[in-house]
């Protein structure tokens, strides 16, 4: 058996890619996207195909509802290939509109449906601020289910389990990178800051009895990921998941459900105060958190200037 092999028998592995091929030789159960893996996959000649029959199929469509479509396709075509769910994101810029996240989660899933696609298959994307996280709370109680990201501190967790989310994914390689460069320390296994902020998000979750789901993500290596085996899922990208299928390294339990509800953990709450105070006392957190969002929102700007360019003559 692969080191991959191993590790699903642990933990549900995620394709953190637009890639289809990646999809079809890993098989992994789930997908993930974000706006930079899309306009990574759109930039491919094998799949520039698929922007310019969105394009032409809705030609009087703001670049805006077209960007929407064209995530919307990819979902559809990444669903043909893996059993599990496709999460997709909702436009960053929406970060700190609770309203408007929920009527963009809203459309997204009024277009799978066109699709046939049914909203158990679909997790909405939506980035844990504050305000994001209350919109998943309303998205949630109707029924969709959400994948909250750009998750970096444990009140962001706390407030996202609290409010009945689906699954959290908590960014462990841009948790490294912080600290990496503050520290000038290549932190590894258990020392790694990342891992860390995963295992206690994980364990408390677990001892609480939160059905919430917790999906380390962003790795920068395949000890920070073989260091979280057991975690509910692990979304990783195919060059990782392509040198974990080339090992036969053993993979031990790193996680544990049980473990964790033995525990001595203090519960803790976060109103809207708390949780702001709280996560502005976090340097590296606010720092990713706000780092992460320019980013989304430049690519997705990005999207949809080439929307904006495939449909011109």
């Amino acid at each position: 058996m692969s080191t991959l092999d191993r590790l699903k028998q642990l933990t549900t592995v995620v394709a953190d890619t637009g890639d289809f091929n990646a999809m079809r030789a890993h098989a992994p159960r789930d997908a993930t996207t974000n706006p930079t893996l899309i306009v990574k996959a759109v930039s491919k000649p094998e799949y520039r195909p698929l922007l310019e029959q969105t394009v032409s199929a809705y030609p009087r469509e703001s670049p805006a509802d077209l960007c929407d479509r064209l995530l919307v396709r990819f979902g559809r075509e990444i669903l043909a290939i893996i059993p599990g769910r496709v999460s997709t994101e909702v436009d960053a810029r929406l970060s700190f509109d609770a309203q408007a996240t929920v009527a963009k989660a809203r459309r997204l899933i009024e277009l799978y449906a066109a699709e046939g696609i049914a909203r158990e298959r679909v997790l909405i994307k939506v980035a844990a601020t504050w305000e994001g996280i209350h919109a998943a709370e309303r998205l949630e109680a109707d029924g969709i289910r959400c994948n909250l990201t750009l998750l970096f501190a444990f009140p962001q967790a706390v407030a996202c389990a609290d409010a009945g989310v689906t699954l959290v994914s908590p960014f462990v390689g841009r948790i490294y990178d912080w600290y990496r460069k503050r520290d000038g320390v290549d932190y590894a296994g258990d020392d790694d800051p990342g891992v860390r902020s995963v295992r206690r998000i994980y364990d408390y979750f677990k001892k609480f009895g939160y059905e919430t789901e917790v999906m380390g993500a962003s790795f920068r290596n395949t000890g920070q990921i073989l260091a979280l085996a057991g975690c509910d899922l692990l979304t990783i990208s195919p060059e990782l998941l392509d040198e974990l299928s080339r090992s036969d390294a053993a993979v031990p339990r790193k996680l544990d459900a049980e473990a964790a509800r033995q525990m001595h953990v203090d519960r803790v709450r976060f109103d809207e105060k708390h949780f702001r105070f709280d996560l502005n006392q976090d340097a590296m957190a606010t720092e990713k958190l706000a780092e992460g969002i320019r980013a989304f929102v430049a690519d997705a700007a990005k999207l949809e200037e080439m929307v904006s360019a495939a449909r011109r003559p």
